[in-house]
């Protein structure tokens, strides 16, 4: 599974494709930061920025939601699920996804929740990839399934149509669970739908979402945005236990205001996407590259020869997938060029060719 590739210098090696989280900040986001930053405002989120925030995500996600800005994804996982769920409580996800591979176990360190992984070869869950792991209610031997947590985008690049996101909530909620979404990729999932946020969120029944920023041209920060407010306890005391409440909230929720209040998140997860998919064109027909998965968002995973991605990663950074087969990912971000990406390309073509 994904691990950071290995280099001599790393400075050395181009780090446009190994990670939307390499990417800088966005001017419009670092005025935002700028405009926030002279005179005092009141700490822990009383402040007019985090007040405006609370306005924009009511804008694009209904009247009854709710804004936590928080430090980081891992953080806006942790609490959101946290505040979900009872320690005894499980919360299921696919053997894939972020919260299980990469956070080092923080939703069951921190949180107290047993992860119950589900294997699913599109990194998406379905009612029936779940339904096996919805037992054991009243049996004080087993963590008691609580949640559905879903990614979208989902970590293989794909995305969950609103239809299908709604089929989960339905399956959950007839149930007596709760549907979580981690949207660090929620931009990119929009842009590649070409519809309205909560057309796959509030309005498909998702009670608890994760809403990313850093990825999408954000310094740091992201929000838990709580859509049903009947899903959630105490979530601002668990906010403040997990060491996610900034004392200067101000300049998490400037950026974040930057980003939703106009369309510059639409704008940027758009740019990434096409990105990638003018990478996933260009490298299509190299002889032993092979494109994996299908690109819905802005990651494009393929197979290549060995010393195929031996002599490129001595110029590109990137990260392996699965090493069993070769996979590997390459990821496009609100700042990648054409330029870029066809040098990229050709840079694919010659390491195929040897």
């Amino acid at each position: 599974m994904i691990g950071l590739t290995s280099v001599t210098d790393p400075t050395a090696v181009h780090q446009g494709f190994a990670s939307d989280n390499h990417a800088g900040v966005h001017p419009d986001v670092l005025a935002a930061l700028t405009a926030a930053a002279p005179g005092r405002a009141a700490a822990y989120g009383a402040d007019p920025w985090t007040e405006r925030l609370g306005a924009v995500v009511r804008r694009h996600f209904g009247d009854t939601a709710r804004a936590y800005p928080v430090f980081n994804g891992t953080g806006a996982n942790v609490v959101g699920l946290q505040a979900m769920a009872d320690p005894w409580s499980a919360a299921i996800c696919t053997a894939t996804s972020h919260v299980h591979v990469d956070e080092c176990g923080a939703a069951e360190r921190v949180a107290g929740l047993k992860l119950l992984p589900v294997a699913a070869p599109d990194g998406k869950l379905t009612p029936e990839l779940v339904d096996p792991l919805v037992t054991g209610f009243g049996d004080p031997h087993h963590a008691q399934p609580r949640v559905i947590t879903i990614t979208q985008a989902t970590e293989l690049g794909t995305v969950y149509t609103p239809a299908e996101v709604a089929a989960l909530a339905e399956y959950a909620h007839g149930r007596g669970l709760l549907l979580h979404m981690d949207g660090a990729r929620l931009a990119n999932a929009a842009a590649s739908l070409g519809v309205p946020a909560r057309a796959f969120t509030a309005d498909a029944g998702v009670d608890v979402l994760s809403l990313g920023g850093t990825k999408n041209g954000a310094m740091l920060g992201e929000a838990v945005v709580v859509l049903d407010p009947g899903a959630v306890r105490g979530i601002e005391y668990v906010r403040k236990m997990d060491l996610q409440l900034a004392s200067k909230m101000r300049f998490v929720s400037a950026q974040l205001v930057a980003l939703f209040d106009g369309d510059l998140w639409l704008r940027n997860a758009r740019h990434a996407n096409a990105m990638a998919r003018r990478l996933a064109d260009a490298v299509r027909s190299v002889p032993g590259v092979r494109i994996t998965r299908p690109v819905q968002a802005n990651g494009v995973f393929a197979v290549l020869p060995p010393d195929a991605a031996r002599r490129l990663r001595e110029r590109y950074a990137f990260h392996p997938w699965d090493a069993a087969t070769g996979e590997v990912r390459w990821m496009c971000a609100f700042d990648t060029t054409p330029d870029e990406v066809d040098a990229f390309a050709a840079a694919v073509r010659a390491a195929a060719a040897g």
